[in-house]
């Protein structure tokens, strides 16, 4: 399964957490991995100030980096890594096992749970990552969902062409690579891949895998008519 490895979503030669995927493996090895990666840390290194409003659950279980904002009422569960320079906004979420980047930014209500974000990827307000990957410099509009547990909680398998693939996961997201652009209020189904430079428009449903710098849309025009009293 070369054809599906990170390299096809993104360029991990600056992040530091490149060893979550190992070369040959498919791109969502990394959540297989994610678990025993963290649980291998010495966390509870703090380099910023945590204001007393925010909750850390298990700080010795967290590390973040000097010059992360943790904006009050954010609450963080370890085991948690965030890296330097990041936005940690009002009411914010984060669950356990989650890996986050140098200079990202997590928005007011947002949702995080076992999942990766490399550097300077933004989930914006009210938005939910679950066991998903958020590439360098991708953007989650406001409202964005990746959903990751199939109705009837079988097996989340990964569509490649005319192909399905078992992932070897119940709870599965999504993969959004490099500098991809999510319109506001989009959900990706289970098992989604987008890779590089891909633009969605808002309000879709997508799953599936979308190949590089595709543009997806809903097809529908808007038409604005002049009413007559």
């Amino acid at each position: 399964m070369n054809f599906l490895t990170s390299s096809l979503f993104f360029i991990l030669d600056e992040f530091i957490h490149q060893a979550l995927w190992q070369e040959g493996e498919p791109v969502w090895s990394a959540l297989h991995q994610l678990k025993n990666y963290l649980n291998s840390k010495e966390l509870g290194r703090i380099e910023t100030n945590v204001p007393s409003s925010a909750h850390l659950i298990h700080p010795e279980l967290i590390s973040i980096g000097e010059g992360t904002t943790i904006e009050p009422g954010a609450m963080i569960q370890g085991p948690c890594i965030i890296g330097r320079g990041c936005t940690i906004a009002h009411g914010a979420y984060l669950r356990p096992y989650v890996v986050i980047g140098d200079q990202c930014v997590i928005g007011h209500a947002a949702e995080l749970k076992h999942s990766i974000l490399l550097n300077r990827a933004t989930v914006t307000h009210f938005s939910y990552v679950g066991d998903s990957v958020v590439g360098h410099r991708a953007n989650l509009g406001a409202g964005v969902k990746c959903a990751n547990l199939r109705l009837d909680r079988a097996e989340v398998k990964v569509r490649y062409e005319e192909t399905q693939w078992n992932s070897g996961l119940k709870k599965f997201g999504a993969i959004i690579g490099d500098d991809v652009q999510i319109g506001c209020n989009c959900v990706l189904n289970p098992g989604t891949l987008l890779a590089k430079e891909t633009i969605c428009h808002p309000l879709l449903n997508i799953g599936g895998y979308i190949p590089p710098r595709s543009r997806v849309s809903g097809g529908r025009e808007i038409q604005i008519g002049i009413s007559h009293a």
